[in-house]
């Protein structure tokens, strides 16, 4: 039976459970969980990382932790009884845990491994805590650096800050608001500004001396010099150095580390120098013999030295090599550091150029305790300790110190009656009283021992030599007196024997007679001569002697004279218990000189602090003791001297000496009547300060008046002790006389002078610390009112003396943090007075710091929730006295620019906090009678208005993200939480004051606002929240957003008509607020949207403006990432219901299914957004989305932003050609006019004419960039036309060369053709934009079918791919699932006519097969009935797929929808016509390729002739002919007989492309693929006997074969008569002045190479492939071709289009509108042009052209080429001349080109087959001689750069032409006359059509059955008047209508979808 737990309430998982049994709970090892049940070994619960999911597990699996239990019962809550660091740790670890992770998968590697290590500290550190077995400054230091490490990675990771007391967490519930953000501040001041530490310490490793001279020991010292001051500030730090230059002792670390201590802030500078001097230890002379001498001097080295400010960077300075001089002068070494400071090197020689001394130095921050802390591994291994010389900055009390420092300066002796100077030693010793030598007092410097003697360096030959060397001597004091130091002097002998001779001796002892030590400074000693042998063990025969030439004993003045040498010392103590002064001493021995009493006091004044301090307790017990001697006569001396000592303590050298007074004071004072003299001196003071004219005395009184009083209280506690309490009363009215004095004093008014002002100032800053001492003899009411009236007695006028006011604010701020002011009585007492002065400077605004700062500790007393009267009773007086004011101020300050310092912005960022934080405690301690009585304190409506605008306004400041740091979530909820409780009570005063007829506009909105911020704010979105973080807000707060949503509703619904007013301004906040992922806020706030709804459609009959502000709304703001698909079905469902019963239903479901539908595209628009590449799905939806705002919504403006967005899309993808489509759109909507428009996106303020100038030239550079260059001409020439019309030749002509580098370009660059592919996307988990959709796109370059497939499934990972092309069922379509459906489709262009003329290049051509495409067709071959195995052809249907797009490819994206499909099936018949049409296109492209040199090799054209010759003959054509031309098929298949003539002509023509192809191909072919080539001819002649064609080479002649892609032409030396065989044409050619002259260098058509062109215009053949190089052009003329000649070359057009010198203007601009350039050029000279009636009448329905036609040269049999003259000739090299075989030319027939009578006249010649035998007419061509040069028209240069072959032909065939006037084939008029067409094939029966327009490249026409696609209107160019002769190429006139058999219908004029004026944009 399950029983509900008491105690076993909490736990932690110790092992997984997996929750396998029924109702089991999966459990991961480290969960926590709390347990409500128990049953036999089972718990029930839940995991409380997820409370709702509750199960049973294993009791064995949890360990159970004590925890207390809130609210028991069904919503229990469980708290763990641990220390609140461990609790916080373990949830903080299980946060950091998680996002962990997320570092790693972010690749963020540095933090991840630094958060890593942390982790596994705090781990470590937990473990100890949890031990428990620490020390109390143990688990302080651990739990300090616990939170530490938690509120780095807090901080690393962008989680809140957390408030701390003690290292614990708290609970912003049980503290003041105004202590929150104390907390808060503190933490994060603590964060951003590290405390500057005032003591600095340095550490120094001594490494090696490197130095190639050694060999002897080294003595090294270190010390820090001051080069300002010429003195040393530190002791020294002394190490030993073997032979090797490495540390005598590396095992003991303290012998070669230092660190020293206490360098103020003031000695981190540059003259601070770390000086380095180094002695060595050997021989006399560095060079002597090693065997000269055995005894060891101490002789000198080298120096070195480094400025401190070198370590100011604050890097660890390791291994610095310090460069160190040799002294090269002995007697200069006491200053050789000095010299290398002041640069004076060049005198000293370095040691080595190698040499130096390894150090490494570091500068250590803080007080040594943190640096022992922080740097434990340094103190561990051990360091020595070099203090500063004397004490430090600061003076601790307790400090023992007594050491003595001696330098040895220098010396003067005689020479002793030698005749070279000596070599003095000195030795020093210390001896004591008793003669005895005291052992182990002589200290060389830290790191060294201390000796018991001291041999100081010796000096070669010096006898005034000088040392500077600094000893300490820490002697002991009871060792003090009687003791002296001896110095004795020996000269050292460089003989062998080394002898130390002792000559003279020097004393000096430490202690005088009268107690005083060794005055500091430096002393003169005598120099006592003495023999070597002399005893001086016995001290009481030299003590006597004099010891310095200052003092003299006795009569030895005589002999004291007669000395001349001397010893020079310098002294200085450093002792805390001797001291050098004799006033002191007099002081303190006042009863032996009762008469020098005054004098002393009087001197004590001069004596120096730190002596004072020494000795403070008996100076203190001295001065009470003269005060009880005779208090008349020494009263007012002893209260100054007590003064000065008093002010010396405020000193920050002494500072620390306060307690020890105070511990004097309650410990050791025993003055029991001293009170009474004090209070009487002190109130004299008081009493003449507004007379006094000098107040510098009584303001020194003044400061010390905390001390003073401090003696009165313990004075008048220890006379109540001793009589009882006698004179109480007496006592009282001294203080309160006393007092009154002080009231008086301080209500006086500074007259002129600030020194009484002065003196006030002085007095408030001292008088708080006054209270503590009051209290200790009076009640807390009594001292309160003392205080009150004190305080109330300063004047209340704003004076001028600022300082005075500020002073004022401190005291009372000091009065507040007092400890009177945390009693509740004293508190009501001291309140009004502490208010009453706060008002009046903020009232003035001043002085604001102060002022929060008191405000902030008057509500920091003041608790949560504190229901005692008392504090109910202060809050009525703050609110009455404060609030208003409090509310000004923040508005005031908040509407303050910051300021530029950062100091003085974190200044004014701490103000404004601390007075919002008194704003939020004040309204958290309101009640509702505080409210109440708030609201009825306003006399008028007027007064209540103005407060809650006020008051709603600066909560809005509240809510800024800026008030508060980003981190300081806690903060923020705690703020929101205040205001969300007052703006509940203010409502009630909103409804009842402002409604009906007194309706305030203002206010209602302000409110609104107010509460729409306030659900919208960062702080507040839960969802965003770990799950631990929201389950503890919702917990202390519950969802603050859901209680503000349901009052703003409960607002609108009391607004009854005067919602009117809100609508349409408050929707867009309200859908702000629903869009936030809150069901409930969500169910609250949507239904208001019904509401408005219905209020619009009362007042205007419709709700246009609702609808309008919706969609403008929803857009902003999903972009923003707001809104989901949930809310979306929310949206819908509720509105929906809402409007179900109104009367204007229908229009409501419209405008809710709108937005529905927006919001659909703007959900698929944002998730397609999140990704990180541009691809498919991004451009589709925008694409998706621009076009709902056009056509449903019409929203020009959101239609106009995503258009940019969709071309930086297509930018950033690099579709260039898309992205100038795209922003063809926007073009369209703007004219030529100079309306002006506004700044808008990136676009300046502009005339309408400039932005769409801009426009064209952006969208020109991107066809351009994309290589759409047809498209780009277009623009060029309407730009143009705009430059022309206006004059503006400059650009013109810069939009002219533009245009023609884009012809170049055409010609110049290859140009791929790239794939589509139809893609399906199926299933209902794709975006809405293609759910269930087929679209067809546009593949990228090279990309083929398996790498569009590939790229496909990683844009839509999910989706499976389906492996046939069959249309899914409705299984597929309503699938949970995505399925794409991929296969390539062929496009259809819609024009053909470019494509079917001849002579047109191939990359003229390729433009037009893959663009502007809106046909795609897909082939899928079937078997209809039984499959014949013998001959599959017979039953091979093919089922034709045709998809219709919705607009043309490429257009604004790279795919579009499918709009239509048909499907067709095709016969195998008419499958076998396209077979072999498609195979006869294919061979013609590929020989002319082969003839132009298009091809690299001839591979291509090999294997495609193998195919087809090969299958012919293994039973290809064959299987045709026994499927198609039995008798049995055709008698059964009569309607087919078109079609199988059709086939037959088909084949036939095969055959003659066969045999030219072959004929070609032997020509080109290797030799070593001959073989294969006289293969495919016999397999040719085995096909052609079975298709039974026996005479081909008549049947060859009968039809000459044309090739699409300009078939040869004749080569430039050929005759005339050579270059057609049916005929022959001129083309008239203009004048030179015709076109602008433009140099072209560009490569050949026949030749890539410039070499070739050149080779053949000379004649000449570069290499034996001279075939190649003389091969005719391609079919367009010399300048329609890329290839430029020279520049006056003359135009060869035949067309009447082309500008004539007669031509009208009417029909040149006609021309230019046609867009004919100039380098455009006509049809080959020798082919007609594709567009004219009798071209088009041989097999017109032939897929690609006309029926080729044979060339008659060709001999069959004999597979050969003649080497004649004809166009098919491929004899490149040689002069063609006439035919001799017939003397006769044949010719295709050329239809004739309409002439224009400006004209050259043209006599053509033709003869037309004959019927019967197919054989040529006759015609006479006279023939001329071959050279280009000698007949070019006058026009042509003979030294033009480049002439290409393809030009130089055309002049050949001109200029030597006759033709007859009576040619049957020249067209008098415009109409083209129709030959006979050729004898054998039908003509066609559709009538000659005139030359019809081809459609620009993106022409858009209106369809049957389609919406109107707007497309570019900007490229449409005006019909030319007269149609032009010449095809119009990329630039042809935009078609106004379709021609016959295309599939549209004849639009009237294009509709418009949007307004052409778009307002300013």
């Amino acid at each position: 039976m399950w029983i509900p737990t008491e105690h076993e309430k909490y736990g932690v998982v110790i092992a997984s459970f997996r929750g396998t049994v029924p109702f089991g709970l999966s459990l991961e090892i480290g969960d926590t969980v709390q347990i409500l049940e128990k049953c036999d070994g089972w718990y029930r619960g839940f995991a409380l990382k997820n409370p709702n999911i509750k199960g049973i597990f294993p009791s064995s699996y949890v360990h159970l932790k004590n925890a207390c239990v809130k609210n028991k019962g069904q919503f229990e809550m469980v708290i763990p009884t641990e220390d609140s660091v461990i609790t916080e740790m373990t949830s903080t670890l299980r946060d950091w845990g998680t996002m962990w992770k997320q570092l790693y998968v972010r690749n963020e590697g540095d933090l991840f491994h630094r958060l890593w290590h942390i982790m596994n500290e705090i781990l470590d550190l937990r473990r100890q805590v949890l031990v428990g077995h620490l020390t109390h400054d143990r688990m302080k230091d651990v739990k300090r650096h616990i939170t530490a490490r938690l509120d780095w990675g807090n901080e690393q990771l962008g989680l809140d800050l957390v408030p701390r007391k003690e290292y614990a967490m708290v609970d912003p519930e049980d503290i003041s608001i105004t202590e929150l953000y104390r907390l808060m501040e503190h933490r994060h001041r603590k964060k951003d500004t590290p405390v500057q530490a005032s003591s600095h310490h340095l550490f120094v490793q001594m490494k090696s001396l490197m130095c190639s001279n050694l060999g002897e020991e080294l003595e090294v010292i270190f010390s820090l010099f001051d080069s300002k001051e010429n003195r040393p500030i530190s002791e020294r730090f002394f190490l030993r150095l073997n032979r090797n230059g490495l540390p005598k002792a590396p095992e003991k670390p303290e012998r070669h580390c230092s660190l020293f201590m206490d360098l103020g802030s003031s000695e981190l500078r540059k003259d601070i120098y770390i000086t380095v001097h180094i002695i060595r230890i050997g021989r006399m002379g560095a060079g002597e013999k090693k065997n000269a001498c055995s005894v060891q001097y101490r002789r000198p080295f080298g120096c070195a030295v480094l400025s401190i400010a070198d370590l100011l960077t604050g890097e660890t300075k390791d291994d610095l090599v310090l460069k160190v001089y040799m002294c090269n002068t002995e007697s200069e070494w006491y200053q050789i550091h000095e010299n290398i400071i002041k640069k004076l090197n060049a005198r000293y020689n370095l040691t080595g150029s190698n040499a130096g001394l390894a150090v490494s130095l570091q500068l250590l921050h803080g007080d040594i305790e943190q640096i022992r802390r922080e740097y434990s591994s340094v103190f561990s291994h051990g360091v020595s300790i070099t203090r500063k010389l004397g004490f430090s900055n600061i003076i601790m009390p307790g400090e023992m110190r007594n050491d003595l420092y001696i330098t040895i300066e220098r010396g003067e002796f005689e020479k002793g009656g030698k005749s070279v100077a000596r070599n003095v030693e000195v030795t020093m010793f210390i001896v004591d009283s008793s003669g005895q030598t005291l052992k182990d007092f002589i200290s060389f410097g830290a790191g060294e021992p201390p000796a018991s003697e001291y041999h100081s360096f010796v000096l070669y030959h010096n006898n005034s030599p000088r040392w500077s060397e600094l000893l300490k001597l820490p002697i002991p004091v009871d060792k003090f007196r009687g003791a002296h130091i001896r110095f004795e002097f020996r000269h050292c002998s460089t003989k062998e024997k080394g002898e130390k001779k002792l000559f003279g001796f020097s004393f000096v002892p430490l202690m005088q007679e009268d107690g005083r030590t060794l005055p500091d400074g430096t002393h003169e000693l005598i120099v006592h001569k003495c023999e070597e042998n002399t005893n001086l063990q016995d001290t009481t025969r030299y003590l006597k002697l004099p010891f310095s030439k200052g003092i003299f004993l006795g009569n030895n003045n005589q002999a004291m004279k007669a000395t001349k040498e001397s010893f020079w010392i310098t002294s200085f103590l450093c002792s805390t218990k001797l001291t050098q002064n004799g006033d002191m001493l007099d002081l303190l021995k006042w009863r032996t000189h009762p008469d020098k009493i005054t004098g002393c006091l009087s001197k004590l004044k001069e004596i120096d602090g730190s002596e004072i301090v020494k000795f403070l307790q008996d100076t203190l017990d001295t001065l009470f003791g003269i005060l009880d001697e005779n208090s008349q006569k020494y009263g007012s001396k002893v209260f100054d001297s007590l003064v000065h000592i008093i002010n010396l303590l405020q000193d920050s050298k002494f500072h620390h000496f306060k307690p020890v007074m105070d511990t004097y004071i309650e410990s050791h004072f025993a003055g029991a009547l001293a009170y009474r003299d004090l209070i009487k001196v002190l109130k004299w003071y008081v009493d003449r300060i507004t007379e006094a004219e000098r107040q510098e005395h009584i303001q020194e009184v003044l400061k010390a008046q905390e001390y003073i009083f401090k003696y009165i209280v313990q004075s008048r506690r220890l006379f109540s002790l001793a009589t009882g309490g006698q004179n109480e009363e007496e006592f009282r009215c001294c203080i309160q006389e006393l007092l009154m004095s002080v009231r008086f004093f301080l209500s006086q008014e500074s007259k002129g002078s600030g020194a009484l002002s002065q003196s006030q100032a002085v007095f408030l800053s001292s008088f708080p610390a006054v209270y503590s001492e009051l209290l200790k003899l009076f009640d807390v009411r009594e001292v309160a009112n003392l205080v009150q009236d004190t305080l109330g007695s300063l004047p209340t006028i704003m004076h001028v003396d600022d300082s005075l006011q500020a002073i004022k604010l401190q005291c009372i701020s000091k009065t507040v943090e007092s400890q009177l002011y945390t009693n509740p009585d004293s508190r009501y007492i001291l309140l009004p007075v502490v208010l009453h002065h706060l008002h009046i400077h903020l009232q003035e605004q001043k002085d604001l710091i102060m002022c929060a700062r008191i405000l902030s500790n008057v509500f920091c007393l003041i608790k949560k929730n504190s229901s005692e009267k008392s504090v109910l009773e202060e809050i009525d007086v703050i609110v009455t006295s404060l609030l208003d004011i409090l509310l000004r101020t923040i508005l005031e300050i908040t509407s303050r620019p910051q300021p530029s310092s950062s100091a003085l912005r974190l200044q004014f960022q701490d103000v404004t906090g601390e007075f919002v934080a008194c704003l939020l405690s004040l309204l958290r301690q309101m009640t509702d009678r505080h409210y109440q009585q708030l609201l009825d304190s306003f006399n008028t409506k007027e007064e209540l208005r103005d407060f809650l605008l006020q008051i709603f306004t600066v909560f809005r400041i509240l809510i800024r993200p800026e008030m508060f740091p980003k981190d300081w979530t806690v903060m923020r909820l705690v703020a929101n939480n205040v205001i969300i409780t007052t703006v509940l009570y203010l409502s009630d005063a909103l409804r009842k004051n402002f409604l009906n007829e007194n309706f305030d506009y203002k206010i209602w909105d302000s409110y609104f606002y107010l509460a729409v911020i306030f659900i919208n704010q960062l702080c507040l979105q839960l969802e965003m929240f770990t799950p631990s973080k929201k389950k503890k807000v919702l917990e202390k707060y519950g969802d603050m957003r859901v209680t503000m949503g349901c009052e703003i509703f409960s607002m609108w619904q009391n607004l009854g008509e005067h919602k009117l007013h809100f609508i349409p301004a408050l929707i867009g906040p309200f859908l702000e607020v629903t869009l936030i992922p809150q069901p409930d806020l969500r169910n609250v706030m949507i239904p208001i949207f019904h509401d408005m709804m219905d209020w619009e459609q009362r007042r205007s009959g419709n709700f246009k403006q609702v609808e309008a502000k919706l969609i403008d709304k929803l857009d902003s703001l999903m972009s923003e990432g707001k809104g989901d698909e949930t809310y979306r079905e929310l949206f819908n469902s509720i509105l929906l219901k809402k409007i179900e019963r109104e009367t204007w239903r229908e229009s409501g479901v419209s405008l809710i299914a709108t937005v529905t539908r927006l919001m659909e595209r703007l959900l698929d628009y944002r998730d397609c957004m999140k990704m990180g590449e541009v691809d498919g799905k991004k451009i589709g939806c925008t694409v998706s989305l621009l076009n709902f705002y056009k056509t449903e919504l019409n929203k020009e403006e959101m239609y106009i932003r995503y258009i940019h967005k969709l071309y930086d899309l297509h930018l950033k993808a690099q579709n260039f050609t898309e992205a100038a489509y795209t922003l063809l759109l926007y073009d369209e909507l703007l004219e030529w006019s100079d309306r002006p428009l506004r700044e808008f996106l990136t676009y300046p303020m502009q005339t309408e004419w400039q932005r769409k100038e801009h426009l064209h030239l952006t969208i020109i550079q991107n066809f351009d960039r994309g290589k759409c260059w047809e498209n780009g001409i277009i623009l060029c020439r309407k730009i143009a036309e705009q430059y022309e019309s206006y004059y503006d030749y400059r650009n013109l002509s810069k939009m002219r060369m533009m245009e023609a580098s884009l012809y170049d370009k055409i010609m110049d660059q290859q140009r791929l053709e790239p794939e589509f592919f139809r893609v399906g996307f199926y299933g209902k988990k794709f975006p809405f934009f293609l759910r269930n959709k087929e679209f067809v796109c546009r593949g990228h370059d090279y990309e083929r079918l398996e790498a569009f497939q590939q790229r496909m499934l990683t844009e839509f990972p999910h989706a499976i791919a389906m492996q046939h092309a069959n249309q899914p069922d409705e299984t597929i379509f309503q699938a949970e699932a995505q399925y794409l459906q991929i296969y390539a489709v062929t496009p259809i262009p819609e024009s053909q006519e470019v494509l079917q003329r001849e002579g047109v290049p191939d990359n003229i051509k390729s433009f037009y097969k893959v663009n502007h495409i809106w046909k795609f067709r897909y082939d899928r071959p079937f078997h209809k009935g039984t499959k014949d195995k013998e001959n599959e052809f017979k039953s091979l249907w093919v089922e034709r797929t045709s998809l219709y797009l919705v607009q043309s490819l490429p257009g604004i994206s790279r795919w579009f929808e499918v709009e239509k499909r048909e499907v067709v099936e095709m016969s195998p018949l008419e499958n076998a016509i396209e077979v072999l049409e498609n195979k006869n296109q294919q061979l013609k492209t590929l020989i002319s390729q082969c003839q132009t040199r298009q091809m690299q090799n001839i591979n291509p054209l090999t294997m495609c002739l193998n195919g087809v010759i090969d299958a012919a003959v293994n039973g290809g054509v064959s299987r045709y002919q026994e499927a198609f031309f039995v008798k049995e098929y055709i008698l059964s298949h009569p309607e087919d007989g078109e079609k199988i003539a059709r086939l037959r002509e088909l084949m036939l023509e095969q055959a003659q492309i066969l045999e030219f192809s072959l004929a070609v191909h032997e020509k080109f072919v290797p030799q070593d693929m001959r073989p294969l080539h006289k293969k495919l001819v016999d397999q040719f002649f085995v096909m052609k006997s079975s298709l039974g064609i026996q005479e081909f080479s008549a049947c060859m002649q009968a039809s000459p074969v044309h090739f699409p892609n300009g078939s040869p032409r004749v080569c430039r030396n050929s005759a005339p008569a050579s270059m057609s065989p049916d005929g022959t044409r001129v083309i008239p050619r203009r004048s030179p002045l015709s076109y602008p002259a433009v140099n072209r260098y560009s490569s050949s058509s026949l030749s890539s190479q410039a070499s070739a062109e050149v080779s053949n215009i000379t004649g000449q053949s570069e290499s034996s492939d001279e075939v190649f190089n003389m091969q005719p052009s391609p079919s367009t003329s010399s300048l329609s071709s890329t290839h430029s000649a020279s520049p006056n070359v003359t135009s060869s057009a035949p067309s009447s289009a082309r500008a004539s010198p007669l031509l009208s203007d009417k029909h040149k601009h006609s021309r230019e509108n046609s867009c004919l350039s100039p380098r455009e050029r006509p049809c080959s000279a020798i082919y007609p042009t594709p567009g004219e009636p009798s071209q088009r009448m041989l097999f017109n329905h032939i897929g690609d052209g006309a029926l080729p036609r044979s060339d008659p040269n060709l001999s069959a049999p004999d597979k050969a080429m003649n080497p004649t003259p004809s166009s098919w000739s491929l004899d490149s090299g040689k002069e063609a001349k006439n035919m001799s075989d017939s003397g006769k030319l044949i010719s295709p027939p050329v239809p004739p080109r309409p002439t224009q009578t400006a004209s050259p006249a043209r006599h053509t010649t033709t003869v037309s087959p004959s019927p019967a035998g197919r054989s040529p007419l006759k015609s006479s061509v006279q023939s001329f001689t071959p050279s280009p040069v000698e007949y070019h028209s006058p026009g042509l240069t003979s030294n033009s750069p480049v002439l290409s072959g393809s030009y130089s032909s055309g002049i050949s065939s001109l200029s030597r032409c006759s033709m007859s006037e009576t040619s049957g084939f020249e067209n008098q008029g415009n109409e083209p006359a129709t030959p006979a067409p050729a004898p054998g094939y039908s003509a066609p029966e559709e009538p000659a059509r005139k030359e019809s327009k081809t459609p620009p490249p993106y022409s858009v026409f209106e369809r049957t059955l389609r919406r109107p696609v707007p497309l570019p209107h900007s490229l449409s160019i005006p019909a030319a008047a007269e149609p032009p002769a010449l095809p119009p190429k990329p630039l042809a006139a935009r078609a106004g209508h379709l021609e016959n058999g295309t599939r549209r219908t004849e639009p009237g004029p294009r509709p418009r979808p949007l307004p052409r004026k778009v307002s300013q944009l």
